[in-house]
């Protein structure tokens, strides 16, 4: 084992595992802002800094969404109001 290299190292370096608790669930209703629009055009929020990607939302507005799926590193939603 190399010392000074522990988990916690290694999940700081490359991401939660899909082990770990994810702050969110399907169906989870949260208020966001979109902080930024990803390569494929859906926007961008975090919740505790895991991943949201919201379909049919744009960088700076704040909306309150809806957790659709779950995925080891990030989650997808869906706008419910604006």
């Amino acid at each position: 084992m190399n010392e000074g290299y522990d988990r916690y190292d290694r999940d700081r370096r490359f991401g939660a595992g899909p082990n770990l608790p994810k702050p969110v669930k399907v169906g989870d209703e949260l208020d966001v802002t979109i902080e930024a629009t990803a390569s494929r055009g859906d926007g961008i929020a975090k919740k505790d800094g895991f991943v949201i990607f919201v379909k049919d939302a744009k960088q700076g507005e704040k909306v309150k969404i809806r957790i659709t799926e779950v995925r080891a590193k990030f989650a997808n939603g869906e706008v419910v109001s604006s």
